[in-house]
Formats: structure tokens, sequence, C-alpha cells
């Protein structure tokens, strides 16, 4: 059996009412209830508040360049960091995908 593939939860934060973080944990449950591994941001550098944006881009481009794939949210294009995301995505050569489309492919937990 191979590892299900691991999706980057790519969104809007900074403005947002709670950072958007709802969106963001919504998102991972439903990833992971279709069987993906997920990287989510509100997860990880989210659990260290107070830092300077440059410091959550940093940890976050990271884990784009670990996943296999971004699973966007609504109005991701509106987003500084996001937009960096699908771009360093692009450029990797991984798709970045609406979170509906990877919820709708064939997943170990979604056939």
């Amino acid at each position: 059996m191979t590892n299900p593939p691991t999706v980057y939860v790519c969104g809007p934060m900074t403005g947002l009412p709670g950072l958007n973080f709802e969106a963001f944990f919504e998102a991972d449950k439903r990833l992971r209830d279709a069987g993906y591994e997920v990287l989510n941001p509100a997860d990880r550098a989210g659990r260290t508040p107070g830092k300077p944006w440059a410091w959550y881009l940093r940890r976050c481009i990271k884990d784009v360049a670990d996943a296999d794939g971004l699973a966007l949210l609504p109005n991701w294009e509106r987003s500084r960091g996001a937009s960096l995301e699908v771009l360093i995505a692009g450029q990797l050569q991984m798709p970045a995908w609406p979170l509906v489309k990877w919820l709708d492919l064939p997943t170990p937990n979604n056939h």
C-alpha cells in the first residue's frame, strides 16, 4: 500500500476574523476524512502567535515544498502569502486545486 498524498491547505489568513482558522481546520478535517495526509498552517505555524508575517511564510514555504499538492480555500488569490505558495507550487510542478476537487478525487477513504 502506498502512502496517501500530502495536501497543504492554502488560503487567506491575514486580516480575517480568527485568522480564518475555522476554514483551515474544516478543510483539514474533510481532507483527512477523505484519506489524505494534511499540512495545515493554522495548526502548524499558527501554534506560535505573535511572530512577524515573514516568520510564518518561511515555515509555510517549507510545508509547501513537502506537500504533493495544495488545496485552495476560497479567496486564496486575495492573500499575499497564499499567492506566493501557489506560485511556488507551480514552479515545483505540483497541483494547486480548489478543496472540492481534492475531495472529488479517488483516495483510500473516498472511492
